[in-house]
């Protein structure tokens, strides 16, 4: 049994959730707002369930007040088909996994299962003698000229020691180039040490990569060794670096500049032998950035960069990705998916995969799981992705809305507001959780709005 802390506004849902959740053996405790739920932050919780849209905020709000507090709880994402976008995203500050809504009781289950497996067996940060083969990992060569590339400079790259800037968006599959690196490299049989910045709160994360003494800030019971002192010889994976605060930076640039770390309250320094690959989704330096990246630790970081593509930029590599994860959940669900129907592949094909190969396989082992015979069909697909194809394909709404009107509701004038709601809760059969999310408004807006024009 574990201890869920549920977030969700919709006291309705919240409700058809808690039960659900109770009757699956958990228990839970339910806030309806961020303020609420942070008084409720503790080490008793075992996973964390919130919406990302809140009355005061959103769950990425809850999810900085955990890491301020030093908590290391697993976080599940609720959020609508309009705001997946936003849930990748947050992925890379801490977030396990993202469920859309209307949530589907078995999806939800099994990111649970994986979430509280996660916490429970604790995978150790260092492997010492052996590195997990990538063939092992949730990646697979592709055989498109980007694939090629990108193994290039894998191959290329790893025999040297130089610092490596791996950029990408999120899901692409950066940590395997890390990895990749390493095994290829004459460091192979040393630690291969990986650390996701995004979830390291600003006051840990010098304790994190160089260590303190007993004593030396409150809370530092024992004395603890660095992450930089436990990959000494290996290689050091700082994955999203550019969420570390700028004092880290300042102490990561000595670190790679003199080859030595100071442990926080000792008087002496340590020597270390550090390979050092770095990964990131932003522009460091560039004007889009939203991050204070010092320009004396990016060049020094930056002795090589590899950027690994899109999903959508790799659509020879589609099939072989998509037989490698429908292979590996089959496995692990103990099904036998064999065949995909053409509905599928078009909507697989055509749909621009925000979250990358991570969401690939996620919304697969969703659609294995889904389908108990060999052949997966459309209705194991999450329904707001196929709306979004037919959206993008302007099948969504009559034809007599016309081409030039959109389908997010907010661009409409009130005037066309009563004739685009009806038209897209008649495509949507009446169900008010897909029109909101189709009309990219929430659910309570929706109610009102339905009220006000008299629509039943």
């Amino acid at each position: 049994m574990a201890k869920i802390l549920l977030v969700e506004d919709d006291t309705t849902f919240s409700a058809i959730l808690e039960g659900f959740l109770k009757k699956n053996g958990h228990d839970v405790e339910v806030k309806y707002n961020v303020k609420s739920s942070i008084k409720s932050l503790d080490a008793s919780i075992d996973l964390t369930l919130l919406d990302y849209r809140l009355g005061d905020g959103t769950g990425l709000d809850v999810l900085e007040e955990m890491r301020d507090k030093g908590l290391n709880i697993p976080v599940i994402i609720m959020t609508s088909f309009n705001d997946v976008r936003t849930a990748v995203k947050a992925m890379r500050q801490g977030v396990f996994d993202y469920i859309t809504k209307p949530v589907n009781p078995d999806e939800l289950l099994m990111i649970l299962k994986d979430a509280l497996s996660n916490k429970k067996d604790e995978i150790p940060v260092i492997e010492r003698k052996k590195v997990e083969s990538p063939e092992n990992v949730d990646f697979v060569k592709g055989i498109s000229a980007q694939s090629k590339k990108l193994h290039e400079y894998i191959n290329l790259v790893a025999p040297t020691d130089m610092s490596v800037l791996v950029r990408g968006e999120s899901g692409t599959g950066k940590e395997y180039v890390a990895r990749s690196i390493h095994l290829k490299s004459n460091r192979a049989n040393k630690p291969f040490v990986s650390i996701d910045c995004g979830t390291l709160s600003k006051e840990l994360a010098a304790s994190e990569l160089f260590g303190h003494i007993k004593g030396s800030f409150t809370g530092a019971l024992t004395d603890k060794k660095g992450q930089f002192e436990e990959a000494n010889g290996g290689t050091l994976f700082l994955d999203e670096i550019g969420n570390l605060s700028y004092d880290v930076q300042v102490k990561l640039l000595r670190a790679l500049q003199e080859r030595v770390i100071q442990p926080i309250g000792a008087n002496k320094q340590i020597k270390v032998d550090v390979r050092v690959i770095a990964a990131t989704n932003d522009d460091l330096l560039g004007n889009s950035s939203s991050v204070n990246f010092r320009e004396d630790l990016y060049h020094r970081i930056n002795e090589f960069e590899i950027i690994v593509p899109a999903l959508r930029d790799r659509g020879n590599d589609m099939d072989t990705f998509i037989n490698f994860f429908v292979d590996k959940a089959n496995s692990e669900l103990n099904r036998n998916v064999i065949h995909l129907s053409k509905e599928v592949l078009d909507i697989f094909k055509s749909y621009d995969w925000p979250g990358n190969l991570r969401e690939l396989k996620n919304v697969i082992k969703r659609m294995v799981l889904l389908t108990p015979g060999d052949t997966a069909e459309i209705a194991a697909l999450p329904d707001e992705m196929v709306l979004s194809i037919n959206q993008h394909n302007h099948d969504t709404l009559p034809a007599n809305v016309g081409e030039n009107v959109a389908v997010d509701l907010k661009s409409q004038s009130e005037a066309h507001e009563r004739q685009l709601i009806m038209d897209v809760l008649q495509q949507v059969k009446y169900n008010k959780s897909k029109a909101a999310q189709v009309l990219n408004i929430d659910r309570k807006t929706l109610y009102n709005k339905l009220e006000k024009y008299g629509i039943s």
